[in-house]
């Protein structure tokens, strides 16, 4: 008779992306930190290239606590943590990095505020008393000040450290918001706690911050693209995706590249009108698809070869969403010819549409689960 499997109370999901001689070290203090606890580390891994997922491999052949997800063609440290729990059958869910800036010390006490304290989320805060912040510039810290005061006006839960990436909460809490959840980005405590439909017991526990140990940080420009896409998401609501506000700004946008292009195609280049209306309608075609794939779906853009073969879907989408305007147009004109103004509004309101639900299903399709 087979051994009757032992559930584990813990899941550690830790999301990695190129992060090799982070490993062993990572894996050694969750030893030493856990014992005692039934637990599982479930890494999550965006299609590293530097032998990341070998590593694990290797550390799982004498820890078999731990579990790989590889995932290919996604990427984002919110998502990867949300189908990095929906792996797992554990009651208690944790999230950590793997570079050893969180404190594997800490989890112990994470899991008993959650078993004996009564709390539905355990925080690592590095702004409570005892917590801190080491090898940051001022510039780094003024910017995660101002990131945390916005992200406060989302909370229905008061919270020092709402953007703490180091956290452990309830399956029951995850199953909550996970339908809610917008998944954009990094902050995927922020995310939860804003997606949930009342408020929830939070206790925040000191972190002390330490430098990475090995490895780069995956910290840039587009972390800052994410979280104010995350806040606008928020505050906008379900029933306005904010996907759907930026590819409309980038149509607009659009509109006067448009113009610009057939203003000096036409008296520069001194081009027939048609001609300049065909080169100017191809240029916005050009740089609204541009700024679609690296704004609007930027956490999946077009690479490569991909990118041209994008452009070329992209422009034929936008053809018939043409089209499509053209022909609504045409129809509330016929019946009403004096409201050419509802009807222009109108068409254009269905080739937006179009383009934007078309384009997303097969100009940046959601990647299938590897």
């Amino acid at each position: 008779m087979l051994p009757k499997p032992c559930l584990p109370e813990l899941c550690i999901v830790i999301p990695v992306l190129n992060e090799r001689d982070n490993i062993v070290p990572l894996v050694v203090a969750l030893q030493a930190a856990l014992s005692g606890i039934l637990w599982e580390a479930l890494f999550v891994d965006d299609d590293s290239q530097d032998g990341t997922r070998e590593a694990i491999a290797a550390a799982a052949l004498e820890e078999p606590r731990l579990r790989l997800l590889h995932r290919i063609g996604r990427r984002g440290l919110a998502s990867a943590f949300v189908e990095g729990a929906q792996a797992s059958m554990a009651p208690v869910i944790a999230a950590m990095d793997a570079d050893l800036q969180h404190d594997p010390g800490l989890l112990p006490q994470m899991l008993a505020a959650i078993r004996s304290c009564g709390c539905d989320v355990a925080v690592g805060s590095r702004y409570v008393a005892g917590g801190s912040i080491v090898d940051w510039d001022g510039g780094r810290a003024a910017m995660s000040h101002l990131a945390t005061r916005l992200a406060r006006r989302l909370l229905r839960s008061p919270l020092h450290d709402p953007l703490s990436g180091y956290f452990m909460l309830r399956r029951s809490v995850f199953e909550l918001a996970v339908r809610r959840l917008s998944c954009i980005g990094f902050k995927i405590l922020l995310d939860i706690l804003s997606s949930l439909p009342h408020p929830v017991r939070v206790r925040e526990l000191p972190l002390a911050f330490a430098p990475r140990l090995a490895g780069h940080s995956k910290l840039g420009g587009g972390t800052v693209r994410d979280f104010g896409l995350l806040l606008a998401e928020k505050l906008l609501g379900p029933r306005l995706p904010v996907r759907l506000v930026l590819f409309a700004l980038v149509g607009l946008g659009g509109l006067g590249v448009h113009g610009l292009a057939l203003y000096l195609a036409k008296n520069w280049l001194e081009l027939p009108f048609l001609n300049a209306q065909l080169m100017a309608t191809a240029i916005a075609i050009g740089s609204n698809f541009l700024l679609n794939n690296y704004l609007t779906f930027a956490d999946r853009p077009r690479t490569g070869w991909n990118l041209l073969s994008g452009l070329l879907m992209f422009g034929l989408v936008c053809s018939v969403g043409a089209l499509n305007n053209l022909g609504v147009a045409s129809l509330l004109l016929a019946s009403e010819p004096q409201a050419w103004g509802l009807a222009g509004l109108a068409g254009g309101a269905m080739s937006l549409m179009w383009n934007y639900a078309v384009g997303s299903a097969l100009v940046w399709p959601v990647a299938r689960a590897t």
